[in-house]
């Protein structure tokens, strides 16, 4: 039995094709015998404030996660890329939780050498080795976003290179296009096939 923790970036919480990917996952997950820690940003009672870095402690409510992460063996981040991110809810979520020095922390290799005094490299914390999904739903198509392949600010890039890599934690991804309304029955099947085979190699 896998611990998994979702986090869900959608303001719509009920009726969007971010929230069936979120449903269905659960719903195969469960099936498998595994347990869900559920946060849905949008409905959470203690919103987390704008992330300032000068916060020290953190607000409490970014230690609760921390502690629910520490009991799950998956992180699963969901929502729709806007602007070549996440929504601006779940980008705020990641800043103040995904944070030094619980995440990681960072070690100088030359400390007071003139030339190479800030370089160093990232010692995992407390996810370290654990797994971290991660579902973008795009509204346009693949070739839309073909031309921004080369780039780490891409999300799925961004996340797995300056996030995920720096926390020492493995990556899966499962990324969703041309998601728009009037999607077809058959294609919006597809996808929830995709989801499905997903929850199951967990």
């Amino acid at each position: 039995m896998k611990k998994i923790f979702i986090v869900y970036g959608h303001n719509n919480v009920n009726d969007c094709f971010n929230s069936e990917i979120r449903d269905t996952f659960i719903d195969e997950s469960l099936k498998k015998g595994n347990e869900i820690d559920l946060v849905n940003l949008f409905e959470e009672k203690e919103k987390l404030p704008f992330y300032n870095s000068n916060v020290n402690p953190p607000p409490s409510i970014v230690l609760d996660y921390r502690r629910r992460l520490e009991n799950s063996d998956v992180m699963f981040l969901i929502g729709p890329c806007h602007n070549l991110r996440f929504s601006s809810m779940l980008e705020n979520w990641i800043d103040w939780v995904l944070h030094p020095k619980w995440f990681f922390s960072y070690k100088f290799m030359l400390p007071g050498n003139k030339y190479f005094k800030n370089y160093g490299y990232p010692v995992p914390g407390a996810m370290k080795g654990k797994l971290g999904l991660v579902s973008i739903s795009y509204g346009g198509p693949l070739i839309a976003y073909s031309k921004f392949s080369l780039f780490d600010n891409i999300p799925f890039r961004r996340l797995k290179k300056a996030i995920f890599m720096l926390g020492g934690m493995k990556a899966k991804y499962i990324r969703f296009y041309s998601v728009l309304p009037n999607m077809e029955k058959k294609v919006f099947n597809k996808h929830m096939k995709r989801v499905r085979r997903l929850a199951r190699s967990i």
